[in-house]
């Protein structure tokens, strides 16, 4: 029993690490100034887009799409600016990071 703990302890601190490392990612890029975690801000809460994309296999490569060249009409009027001088491989993690909110 005490080794289970231990290891559900282990797993549950990687992934709280993991989880304030994409959120010190999002507010490095900006991304903090027009979404919130949890209510819509300038754009859509992050929940609401997990929640909208949860089970879309291809939602990933959509988000990463949306950061770098942008997007509009989805959430409202309000176009979410293009940000291309985000890194391929960052728009991946925050993609997956917004995803598995």
């Amino acid at each position: 029993m005490k080794a289970i703990v231990i290891a559900a302890v282990a797993v549950l601190s990687m992934t709280a690490g993991v989880a304030s490392a994409d959120l010190a990612l999002a507010q490095k890029n900006g991304c903090m100034a027009c979404h919130k975690i949890d209510k819509k801000l300038v754009g859509p809460a992050y929940k609401d887009v997990a929640k909208k994309y949860a089970g879309d296999a291809k939602a990933e490569e959509h988000l990463v799409g949306v950061i770098k060249k942008g997007g509009k009409g989805v959430w409202g009027p309000v176009p979410m600016l293009a940000h291309p001088q985000i890194s391929d491989e960052t728009a991946h993690k925050l993609a997956a990071w917004v995803l598995s909110l």
